[in-house]
């Protein structure tokens, strides 16, 4: 329900926005604010997205939690998606998710629903179809039966 209610809000807070502000400053200079709001936002929206994905590769390279960043490189998107939507909300909610303390505070918002509730890490073996630890211990085994496979 709410989704239906933020695709039908969001279209009309715009076009109301559009009249007011199109009222005020006129025709051109409102569509020149809409043309240059998208160019710029496209402009710190890539160069905001290369710095998440180095910290990204650098995460994952380290072998480090890399959810905080990919949290940033996921509102870093969202925000260039709303920046190329033509509006003034949508470019104000846009450029608001460009500036990291927002972000923040919506990870943590966010980190304080979010609850984890297992994580195990390990691979398995397919010759065998054993879960083994980072340390090459077997977790378990998983009997697969008699093979469907036969020799002729």
């Amino acid at each position: 329900m709410w989704l239906f209610v933020l695709f039908l809000a969001v279209p009309l807070i715009e076009i109301g926005l559009f009249i007011e502000i199109g009222g005020a400053i006129g025709l051109w200079p409102t569509l020149a604010i809409v043309v240059i709001t998208a160019i710029m936002g496209t402009s710190l929206v890539r160069s905001q997205g290369s710095m998440a994905l180095s910290q990204i590769k650098s995460r994952f390279h380290d072998l480090t939690d890399p959810t905080e960043a990919l949290a940033h490189g996921a509102m870093i998107l969202i925000a260039g998606a709303l920046l190329l939507t033509p509006g003034f909300f949508t470019d104000a909610i846009g450029f608001a998710l460009l500036v990291p303390a927002v972000r923040e505070f919506l990870i943590g918002q966010l980190r304080a629903r979010v609850h984890v509730t297992g994580f195990k890490q390990g691979s398995v073996d397919p010759e065998y179809g054993a879960v083994i630890d980072e340390d090459g211990e077997i977790l378990e085994t998983r009997d697969r039966g008699p093979s469907q496979w036969t020799r002729h």
